[in-house]
């Protein structure tokens, strides 16, 4: 399966930078959608667009048992700044967290497996799930992902198999095991409200800003000191706006941020810790309003799934190329496709870092990738499959 992939590698390079350079956010994957739903076609697939808004579900063969294999097509709100030939041509937009290898490599599976299919020896059915929106949700708080399994994008499945790029780690190595695959994620707004006034006399003012200085420390301290220390856990206040001019202290100050966490217990307590940490601008004359925008729970590996992966990943690659995850509190919605398939599912970390070069982090402006990961992404997210579809059959 990797030769097979490694023979199409021309392919998946063109198609990831024919992504690359047309980006679009989250909700808005128009063309995206219309590259993946013609590829599909063209390797006789039948096609469904418009699921989930902008999302592309692919289905090759048909009966039991039923594995979905899933790419996101968002971009992100940013400036590229890399100076290549396949550059962002949407300006303020680009593909800085892998999204458009994601989707590469499952146009790519897509292919190695429909040539399978054509030779009868593919059972089951493979669900291919091109999904919008993982980066944001829409105005009723619904990700890419929700709107995909509200359209009944999983009816059916038995088990969803992800990928994600993985900065960190070289070309050659995955990391796939049991873990947390995305942690909790709660947005807030807040307004601290004061009461405005001259600069030159702050006394007779309600200062929001020096009311600010105190809630940021509070905030902070929820983490560093009310917080099991064992337990997962971030708080982050990411944008502060407040005043006009030089000489007017400001009726209020907004600030927002984000609530990460691993469990369900420690999600419901930062929550509640935020609240009281916000009681301190009561406590120095103003006031304040928060808003909580729930996110996504948790989502963990299911066992099977990424025992499985891992073994595919020894077969491909060698031992010594097979990592374990490691931790982290970054949020994901794969775990709605996951919660829905019979089986549950897993996401493993693909290595796309040169090796020897600066390793390009995501959702940076400079973020990018060795496409000779292409081929080992494909190859995996494939055999995982054909391994599935043949082990349930018998």
């Amino acid at each position: 399966m990797l030769k097979c992939a490694q023979e199409i590698e021309d392919q998946l390079v063109q198609w990831r930078r024919a992504i690359h350079q047309h980006p679009e956010v989250s909700f808005t994957e128009t063309h995206t959608a219309a590259l993946v739903a013609d590829e599909l076609r063209k390797l006789g697939l039948r096609v469904e667009t418009s699921v989930g808004k902008t999302g592309v579900v692919g289905h090759l063969g048909q009966g039991a048992p039923v594995v979905a294999l899933r790419a996101d097509m968002d971009a992100l709100p940013l400036q590229e700044v890399n100076a290549v030939p396949y550059c962002s041509q949407a300006p303020g937009v680009m593909h800085a967290c892998g999204h458009d290898a994601h989707t590469a490599m499952l146009l790519g599976v897509a292919k190695l497996l429909s040539k399978l299919n054509s030779e009868s020896v593919l059972p089951g059915e493979v669900r291919f799930l091109f999904q919008p929106s993982e980066e944001a949700v829409d105005a009723e708080g619904k990700s890419g992902a929700m709107r995909m399994v509200e359209d009944g994008a999983l009816k059916g499945v038995d088990i969803v198999f992800a990928q994600h790029i993985n900065t960190e780690r070289p070309v050659g190595d995955i990391l796939a095991g049991e873990g947390i695959i995305s942690a909790a994620e709660d947005s807030f707004r807040v307004r601290l409200k004061g009461r405005g006034g001259h600069a030159a006399y702050p006394h007779r003012t309600v200062d929001p800003i020096f009311i600010l200085g105190h809630v940021l420390g509070a905030i902070q301290g929820i983490v560093a000191r009310r917080a099991d220390p064992v337990k997962p856990a971030v708080i982050s206040v990411c944008s502060v706006h407040g005043g006009e001019t030089t000489n007017v202290i400001p009726e209020s100050v907004e600030l927002m941020g984000t609530c990460r966490s691993a469990d369900e217990e420690t999600r419901k307590f930062l929550l509640a810790e935020l609240d009281k940490a916000l009681g301190v601008a009561r406590a120095l004359g103003g006031d304040y309003e928060l808003e909580i925008m729930p996110g996504q729970p948790s989502a963990r590996d299911t066992p099977a799934a990424a025992a499985l992966i891992r073994q595919v990943g020894i077969d491909l690659l060698g031992a010594e190329h097979v990592q374990p995850p490691k931790s982290g509190l970054g949020a994901e919605d794969i775990g709605c496709f996951i919660s829905e398939a019979r089986e549950g599912g897993t996401m493993f970390g693909l290595g796309v870092w040169d090796g020897h070069g600066e390793k390009r982090h995501g959702h940076s402006p400079t973020f990018d990738i060795d496409e000779r990961a292409l081929p080992i992404g494909t190859a995996i997210l494939a055999e995982a499959t054909v391994r599935y579809l043949r082990e349930a059959r018998r």
